[in-house]
């Protein structure tokens, strides 16, 4: 191919990405209908990332997606009256083109896959969504809300509380939502209304209480009712602490982003979020670890069988870490973060039995904090009871469940040779297992997991806040 046709190329698909963009807003913003490509989100997706996901397929089916090949059917579901449901794009433009040579069927062809969200009656109600405390995960949690903006969200982020309340303090907070040293600039707009002590972003207007305790907050006052209260503090952690959320009028349930005491329920999404039942008043979405490292265990034992096994857990520093050497309560992390490698305890891998009791009391776990602000690595060594045959088997099975499995959208699976933590930084998955650092022989496997500990962790505690509230929706095509 020559220079001119290489450029010419990329122009077509380029052209075609910025086409497919202002199709897929409109399907999700007025029907309800995220669009996704070989279950990677195309909502809010740059024109670059759009194309970029196309080459991904090549992953799935050993060849690569064409723009021009999947834009005839963003346009012919557009034409649809499709309503709340999960489509994805790729699986059905690879599944037609296999068995058609012309786009004359696309039409029909979308009618018979779709059928079952075709003029569906949406009977879901919107839910409410409380975000207590406004910290890393707090804003993450916001960001990804936000990003679902539109009439046909069921899932609305309505307010958030903090403690404080002095003289600049909802100019500094709004201030942290548009700028974050890691995850870049917020994508949109985010405006201050004083008066009426609000932060509107993208056109989410999202009250900001203050408050010095769970239960003395009014919600009803400003419109809110049977309210999930996501409690990003980790202050309070068990049935007691967590219960004085119910005590304020307005609100109905409490997800903790953190591993809850006692008989609360540890949910990892993707693994365990059926043990949700509507009953259930307070869950806990685990950690950031329990999350990266669950899947890719219930994968192991689910072919191989774990005997026993230990996770060391390199993890990027956190804020109850100190700068300086300070004096600090726990072990060791008195001293200064960005300057040290602390070793200190976790509680993650016994955690694992909560999500996934088969594995009680065959794991332990240490972590060490390294300076780096985030994205951490778990280091998983495990006896097994069946004997892997090589490393090469280990990883072709890790990436067919990352590709096929009900699994695929917590594990990821890379091939790189040259990626690094900073790479992975801003990844929607609960983990990545890093295939060229895969150890496997007889019994014995090493396996190398990376995951965004703030990111990653919040698109699982979304996963666990739609479990929570009861919003179903069908993913397309079946099988």
């Amino acid at each position: 191919m020559s220079a001119d046709k290489h450029l010419q190329s990329w122009q077509e698909r380029f052209e075609m990405a910025e086409a497919m963009q202002p199709l897929l807003g409109k399907l999700y913003r007025n029907q309800g209908v995220e669009v996704v490509l070989y279950g990677k989100p195309l909502l809010n997706a740059s024109t670059i990332e759009i194309i970029k996901s196309h080459r991904l397929v090549r992953r799935f089916v050993g060849y690569k997606l064409r723009l021009r090949e999947s834009f005839p059917f963003v346009e012919a579901l557009s034409k649809l009256a499709v309503k709340q449901c999960k489509v994805d794009i790729g699986k059905l433009a690879i599944k037609y083109w296999q068995e058609n040579d012309d786009a004359s069927g696309i039409e029909a062809y979308m009618s018979r896959e779709l059928a079952s969200a075709i003029d569906h009656e949406d009977t879901q109600e919107a839910k409410d969504v409380v975000l207590y405390g406004f910290g890393r995960i707090g804003r993450l949690l916001a960001r990804l809300l936000i990003e679902r903006t539109g009439v046909s969200n069921k899932l609305r982020l309505r307010a958030i509380v903090l403690r404080g309340g002095r003289k600049g303090d909802l100019e500094k907070r709004a201030s942290l939502l548009r700028r974050d040293s890691v995850h870049g600039p917020f994508n949109g707009s985010v405006e201050v209304d004083e008066e009426n002590n609000a932060i509107i972003a993208n056109g989410t207007y999202i009250q900001v209480i203050y408050a010095n305790s769970p239960d003395e907050i009014d919600y009803t006052k400003y419109g809110i009712k049977d309210a999930l209260v996501v409690d990003n503090t980790g202050i309070w952690k068990d049935e007691d602490g967590l219960g004085l959320h119910l005590k304020s009028k307005g609100s109905a349930k409490v997800l903790l982003t953190a591993p809850a005491k006692g008989q609360i329920k540890n949910i990892v999404y993707g693994v365990n979020e059926a043990d949700i039942l509507s009953e259930d008043k307070i869950v806990s979405a685990a950690s950031c670890t329990t999350n990266a490292i669950t899947p890719v265990l219930k994968a192991m034992n689910d072919k191989y069988g774990i005997t026993n096994g230990h996770v060391e857990t390199i993890h990027s520093y956190t804020n109850d870490q100190n700068l300086i050497d300070n004096y600090h309560s726990a072990d060791r992390r008195g001293r200064s973060a960005p300057l040290n490698m602390v070793i200190t305890e976790t509680g993650a891998a016994k955690a694992v039995s909560k999500a996934l009791p088969v594995l009680a009391g065959k794991l332990t776990g240490n972590a060490i904090r390294v300076p780096t602000p985030n994205v951490s690595m778990a280091i998983i060594t495990l006896n097994l009871d069946n004997e892997t045959t090589s490393k090469d088997a280990v990883n072709q099975y890790l990436r067919d469940m990352s590709l096929h499995s009900e699994l695929q959208n917590q594990i990821d699976f890379t091939e790189s040779t040259e990626i690094v933590s900073s790479d992975l930084v801003g990844s929607r998955y609960a983990g990545v297992v890093d295939s060229h650092a895969t150890i496997a022989e007889g019994n014995r496997a090493i396996l190398y997991v990376w995951y965004d500990n703030e990111f990653g962790y919040s698109c699982q505690v979304v996963g666990v806040m739609q479990k929570m509230l009861e919003l179903n929706y069908q993913s397309l095509p079946n099988g």
